[in-house]
């Protein structure tokens, strides 16, 4: 569920019409619901209430300062990936207790980083890894609390591209060598073992996949308390999918991923830790564009809108699927007709849809993307010298910037000329 619903004939965003928004930034934005963030996160964290937890919101997926603000205040703690993500996190308020630290190349820069201000834990991902965080902690003088990601050699059955639970992906270490992995640990110093990691993909639509990986937690859980470590934390990542396109098949819902858990791990006594991000963040957020031309091709017609690849690269980069609907409701009884849906920039993997059944649109429409809050606006660029599109959060009848378009002076004067030019 999510808060875009027509009313009247138009679509709004919580109680405001996106057309408003659209004549007060332009064209095209990102906007998010507060209380479809708030709504999601409640989802997740009353899936495993009974139990001790912590739902850490996977950054990545969308790491705007008022999105990490407005789940921090609703209880969340942060899951980053990078020193700027902590930065951010900590910009945004939440205390280092409630931040994990994950990720395959931490430097040792990101490590101190993370050692001066707090960390929850690391996730460690290698045995190098391992030694510079031990070394970094031990020249500071202090401890580090760490689990070490495990790789199950699970298949997540999602986008290769997000994969990252079996042996061939880059992520964590083999499970047969953990118990020779956590010995190395043990006898390093500043490092504290807490827990184990694993993290086996993103948008996965099946929780068989993460019970397998799960059972292969808990059996490891019991040889490692077994060998004298201290196994008191399981972070369990994230990944759970979003249905970016209505079918009979939609993902399972928090409350069933909560009920595996707590069935295949519960006896262990151990805290969990998960990680969404797409789940939280993705039915939250709209791309609205407008329509920019309506051309007649040979066989096939065209909406030319303003949004572009560089603005939402999920369809080009992951052959992705966004509902994309009309900001004005069609009236009843109007017959969608097959268009390809492209953007302005000199590519042909500007493509959003083809042949995309839509009512008929003419050039100054607004239309919009559905699903888009999780990695849109955060892997945006400015290819074809094109401004990053506003951002804006929605709280019932109000709305904010909560990130700017910037202008094409301030874009351009980043760039330095060397003096012999």
């Amino acid at each position: 569920m999510d808060h875009f619903l027509y009313r009247d004939g138009t679509l709004y965003a919580e109680d405001v019409p996106i057309s408003e928004i659209a004549a007060a930034v332009g064209t095209p934005f990102y906007v998010y619901s507060t209380a479809t963030l708030q709504r999601h996160f409640r989802l997740f964290d009353e899936a495993l209430e009974g139990t001790e937890h912590l739902v850490c919101y996977a950054m990545k997926a969308n790491s705007n300062q008022a999105v990490l603000k407005t789940l921090a205040q609703a209880g969340a703690g942060m899951d980053v990936v990078s020193g700027g993500e902590y930065r951010r996190a900590r910009a945004a308020g939440v205390p280092g207790e409630k931040i994990v630290f994950s990720g395959v190349g931490k430097t040792r820069e990101e490590i101190a980083l993370a050692l001066t201000g707090g960390i929850r834990q690391f996730n460690v991902e290698s045995e190098p890894e391992m030694a510079v965080l031990s070394a970094v902690a031990d020249e500071m003088g202090v401890t580090a609390p760490i689990t070490i990601r495990v790789n199950p050699d699970v298949d997540a059955k999602t986008h290769a591209k997000i994969a990252t639970g079996k042996s061939e992906n880059k992520f964590g270490i083999p499970i047969a060598r953990a118990r020779e992995v956590y010995a190395m640990a043990a006898a390093l110093p500043g490092l504290e073992i807490v827990g184990i990691d694993v993290h086996i993909g993103s948008q996965l639509t099946d929780l068989a996949p993460y019970e397998q990986a799960y059972l292969k937690v808990a059996e490891l859980t019991e040889t490692l308390r077994a060998d004298g470590h201290s196994i008191r934390r399981l972070d369990l990542g994230g990944g759970l999918g979003i249905p970016y396109e209505r079918s009979n098949t939609d993902p399972p819902l928090p409350s069933d991923y909560g009920a595996m858990v707590k069935r295949v791990l519960g006896h262990l006594g151990c805290e969990i830790e998960i990680e969404p991000g797409r789940l939280i963040a993705g039915n939250a957020g709209l791309m609205v564009s407008e329509v920019i031309y309506v051309k007649s091709g040979e066989g096939r017609d065209f909406l030319i809108i303003d949004g572009a690849m560089n603005d939402l690269i999920r369809p080009a980069m992951y052959e992705a699927h966004h509902d994309i609907v009309p900001v004005i409701e069609p009236a009843v009884g109007v017959e969608p007709q097959p268009i390809d849906i492209v953007g302005p920039v000199c590519e042909s993997g500007d493509t959003f849809a083809k042949q995309r059944p839509m009512p008929p649109l003419n050039a100054g429409d607004l239309v919009a993307f559905r699903s888009a809050g999780a990695y849109g606006a955060v892997m945006a660029s400015e290819y074809n010298s094109r401004p990053m599109i506003p951002e804006v959060l929605v709280h019932g009848d109000q709305f904010a910037v909560i990130r700017a378009r910037p202008t094409f002076d301030e874009m351009i004067n980043r760039d330095t000329i060397p003096e012999w030019l």
